[in-house]
């Protein structure tokens, strides 16, 4: 009896290959993602980023016998809660550009305070935390995994559990709060819109047409002016970001005075 206990008492104190390829391999996945949802620049990318976190954690969980955790964590935070995360993102559009004006003084300071202050509580929990003896999930999976669950739900963190049920209730209200925008003023007509741009000296023809070549793609060859220069305006913006567009004024010079030589010539 002493050797059956002492060897179940090592195995549940030592970690088999599986598991620790398990944990570096998937742990350094959740540990990217979380640093991915912090700094990628648009929102969606940091919800997506956040998605593969929790669905890592709901892979450890599953792996730790966790069955209940590891269903809900896929069904009701991955698959509910985040995919309406990325709703409200879409329906209240964020465009990529960042604003630098804070609408609240001092938001900024107090959110870096606010998050210092977690830090601080979070290592001084871990480092409190003492764990004598492994315990293992044998006692509280004892008369089921979801019974367990619903014991400490409804006993000893039912307080908790309301507050958070009480902060994602106020996060649908606050979504559907800043989609709902009132109209304060009639909408403008064609006419003024047509007005205002006059006004406001912005293009009012179309745009001119690239240059048209049978060997080339209309699309990345600019329309020349009167002067033989090139028109900017000719040219997508995107193209002309990345240099996708070829010059043809010179050519364009140099076929012009070409044809005039030989005009010239058939004439004498």
């Amino acid at each position: 009896m002493n050797g059956v206990t002492t060897l179940t008492t090592l195995a549940a104190y030592t970690t088999s290959t599986g598991e620790a390829v398990q944990f570096w391999v998937l742990g350094t996945v959740a540990v990217l993602g979380a640093l991915a949802t912090v700094l990628m620049k648009k929102a969606v990318h940091s919800a997506l980023s956040l998605a593969g976190t929790m669905i890592v954690l709901a892979v450890f969980y599953l792996a730790q016998g966790a069955y209940f955790l590891g269903v809900v964590q896929i069904v009701v935070y991955t698959g509910a809660i985040m995919m309406l995360f990325l709703f409200v993102v879409m329906l209240v559009g964020i465009t990529a550009a960042d604003s630098l004006k804070e609408t609240l003084k001092g938001q900024r300071w107090l959110a870096a305070g606010a998050g210092l202050g977690f830090g601080v509580l979070l290592i001084a929990g871990i480092a409190n935390a003492s764990i004598k003896n492994f315990q293992g999930l044998g006692q509280a999976n004892a008369g089921g995994n979801v019974e367990g669950l619903a014991s400490l739900i409804f006993t000893k963190y039912v307080w908790a559990f309301e507050i958070t049920g009480a902060l994602l209730i106020t996060a649908a209200i606050g979504a559907m709060v800043l989609t709902h925008r009132e109209r304060t003023e009639a909408r403008a007509t064609q006419r003024e819109l047509a007005e205002r741009r006059v006004r406001e000296g912005k293009q009012i023809t179309p745009l001119p047409a690239p240059g048209v070549y049978a060997r080339n793609n209309a699309v990345d060859v600019p329309g020349l002016l009167p002067d033989g220069t090139v028109s900017e305006l000719s040219v997508s913006p995107t193209l002309r970001g990345r240099g996708q567009y070829r010059d043809v004024s010179a050519e364009a010079v140099a076929k012009v005075a070409e044809l005039e030589q030989r005009s010239e010539e058939a004439s004498k």
